[in-house]
């Protein structure tokens, strides 16, 4: 199940068998679950396995509602690292700027007077009474939530754990997120600002995927309940409802994650990815059959022209599915500004009202009606007729827009679909050009319920030639939370120049091993990796680890393909990882059969590479695999619609749809 900012999209699947469903998004998504599995016909008490991706720690933090009244316990003369940062500036030329209020007020921030040396040894000890004394105070603040942050503990959480102790030995019954456990990597403003993030979350998540737990159970559902993390991996929901900060990203690198998997059916090294839901719009990369990843995230922050801002929102450190992200979905409203100019976005109108067309109060143009209007979306229903479109809505919203701009309904229509596909371009381009690569050399895959609808234009615009628009394009997110396995990630901080990590390597194995055994999860493999950099450097790359002799050349040459150049200088280990994968079972990606037909061939009035035409409209579940034809036309399936442009030939495959130019 991925609940979206318009839509919630459910697919049931099974060894021979996959069932799909889309509904609007609310505020029950258990609720939501249980009515598509209602309309699918789903025995409850058959399912074997559930996995949810929610954006609810994102809005939570966009928003700032809901989130916990939390303590911050810290080192003596650290309590204002929140505030001190990296000096980091949203816009270095406006003096007005200002970065996002603390998630933890200063008031809230407590210091005892306990110090760890850079090499973990104990340079003022930690003194129990003192500890007692601040957590009888935390006991009478009534905080929900603590997060633990000591200097250098990531080298040695020891003072953390006794802190934990003391807490809970005065009484403490609310969360407690210690740093040696959330991200137990050296840098500490990145290290406070991630627990602080884990500590606000935790008692709204943990309060949320209970709830989740317990109405799923209620209705029959006995199975155990996995949530993706920020990564493309699964978390367990005790594990999710400690570490929030890992599910932040969840929904987004869902589609990825489907990506990966049929990058690989496809035996493509060269994807890029482009899903356009009913909000926003994502771009990514898969090289080599594995994502882009980032290790820092700047949560809650802005976004311009598809890059986060720094310092505009939270630094929160893990592993993050690298996207670049802009607002242009389905629901993005059209307006004026302030000197008559056209704008799209970055107001959506979401699912409630929603755009115009759909007849629920929503009076604002948007990309969606943009589309009805041009007659590029079937201007009288989607969801196979289960939802009910109003063209003449669409017609009444953008002729109002168009009084203003003294044009037709259909030129403001046309500029708003310039305006938001050259906006989606320039995210795409993010994650190739302005990475060094060429987007001709790779394979665009068009997801979402808006993706196919677009991505002729777009792959123009690029010089894209190959196109894959996936089966059930519109639930395609919901597939790849099928596909993600089970992961944990374990670290350690080394800041060694070339050093012999074997042992280190065993430690955190066998770490791996006991957690993932208290957690009844014995059957999983381990992979290697590192993070390095020239000695002197502030930045580091990520490589898999073949061993410690190899550190040096391997290094160079990863540096060489990133930038450009390697040096002859010593190679420093910043930090090692393990990684833990418990296998998932295998389920269907495709349909078994034809769940809805849209009935023959037709033809209707449509704008189609910004030109009007009759173009014929062809029901994607009536084509068999090997069927083939040329644009202009439209494709119609049930959660999405596929735009071909002229100059674009199309096929039909097992996987979905296949466009060439």
């Amino acid at each position: 199940m991925d609940v979206g900012g318009t839509f919630t999209d459910v697919i049931v699947s099974g060894p021979d068998t996959l069932l799909v469903a889309k509904l609007p998004t609310s505020s029950d998504p258990a609720g939501a679950l249980l009515r598509g599995l209602k309309s699918l016909g789903v025995d409850c008490s058959r399912v074997s396995l559930v996995v949810h991706a929610t954006t609810l720690a994102t809005n939570a933090l966009l928003t700032r509602k809901g989130l916990a009244r939390s303590a911050l316990v810290t080192n003596e003369g650290f309590r204002d690292v929140l505030e001190v940062g990296r000096q980091r500036r949203p816009e270095l030329y406006d003096l007005g700027t200002r970065r996002p209020p603390p998630l933890i007020p200063r008031r809230d921030r407590l210091t005892l007077g306990c110090r760890q040396a850079s090499d973990g040894t104990e340079v003022t000890p930690f003194d129990p009474t003192e500890a007692r004394l601040l957590a009888s105070k935390v006991v009478k603040g009534g905080y929900e939530s603590v997060a633990v942050c000591f200097l250098n503990s990531y080298v040695d959480g020891t003072h953390e754990g006794m802190m934990r102790d003391a807490l809970r030995e005065r009484g403490f019954m609310g969360h407690i997120s210690i740093s040696s456990e959330v991200d137990r990597e050296y840098r500490e403003y990145e290290r406070t600002s991630t627990t602080a993030v884990n500590a606000v979350l935790s008692p709204l998540m943990s309060g949320y995927l209970e709830r989740l737990r317990a109405s799923l159970s209620g209705a029959g559902v006995k199975a155990p309940v996995f949530i993706m993390n920020s990564d493309g991996g699964s978390s367990t929901l005790p594990f999710a409802s400690s570490r929030p900060v890992n599910v932040i990203e969840s929904g987004p690198a869902a589609g990825v994650v489907a990506s990966k998997l049929l990058a690989k059916e496809l035996s493509l090294d060269r994807v890029l990815t482009f899903d356009m839901g009913g909000t926003t719009a994502k771009a990514g990369a898969v090289l080599g059959g594995e994502p882009d990843i980032t290790r820092e995230f700047e949560a809650a922050g802005r976004v311009h022209s598809g890059r986060s801002v720094k310092g505009s929102g939270y630094a929160v450190r893990g592993s993050f599915i690298d996207l670049a992200e802009v607002s242009a979905g389905g629901g993005t409203v059209a307006r004026l500004d302030e000197v008559g100019d056209l704008q799209v976005g970055p107001e959506s109108a979401g699912s409630d009202p929603g755009p115009a067309c759909y007849g629920r109060g929503g009076t604002d143009p948007t990309v969606t009606d943009a589309n009805v209007l041009l007659g590029r979306v079937n201007p009288g229903h989607l969801l196979g007729g289960e939802m009910p479109i109003d063209h003449a809505l669409s017609v009444r919203a953008f002729r109002r827009l168009s009084s203003k701009l003294h044009t037709t309904p259909e030129e403001a229509a046309l500029g708003v679909l310039r305006i938001v596909n050259n906006r989606m371009a320039r995210a795409i381009s993010l994650v190739s050009v302005e990475r060094g690569r060429d987007p001709r050399d790779f394979v665009l895959f068009a997801f979402g319920g808006g993706g196919p609808g677009h991505v002729c234009d777009l792959a123009e615009d690029l010089g894209v030639k190959d196109i894959v628009v996936p089966t059930h394009a519109g639930l395609f997110s919901a597939k790849g939370l099928l596909a993600g396995e089970l992961t944990r990630t374990f670290t350690e901080t080394v800041l060694k120049v070339e050093p012999d990590l074997k042992g280190s390597f065993r430690r955190l194995e066998a770490q791996a091993a006991r957690t993932m055994n208290e957690e009844g999860l014995p059957d999983f493999s381990t992979t290697r990796s590192f993070e390095a950099r020239y000695l002197g450097q502030s930045h580091e790359l990520t490589l898999p680890f073949g061993g410690s002799s190899g550190i040096k050349r391997s290094f160079d040459e990863e540096h060489r393909s990133t930038y450009g150049f390697s040096t002859g200088d010593p190679v420093e280990v910043v930090t090692i990882r393990v990684k833990a994968t418990v296998p998932r079972p295998a389920f269907a990606t495709q349909p078994a059969a034809s769940s809805t037909n849209l009935g023959p061939r037709r033809t209707r009035v449509a704008w189609v590479g910004g030109r009007e035409g009759q173009v014929e409209v062809i029901s994607r579940e009536s084509l068999a695999p090997g069927d083939s034809g040329k644009g202009p036309c439209v494709i119609e399936e049930y959660d999405s619609t596929t735009v071909v442009n002229q100059s674009w030939s199309w096929t039909t495959e097992p996987y979905g749809t296949r466009l060439r130019r």
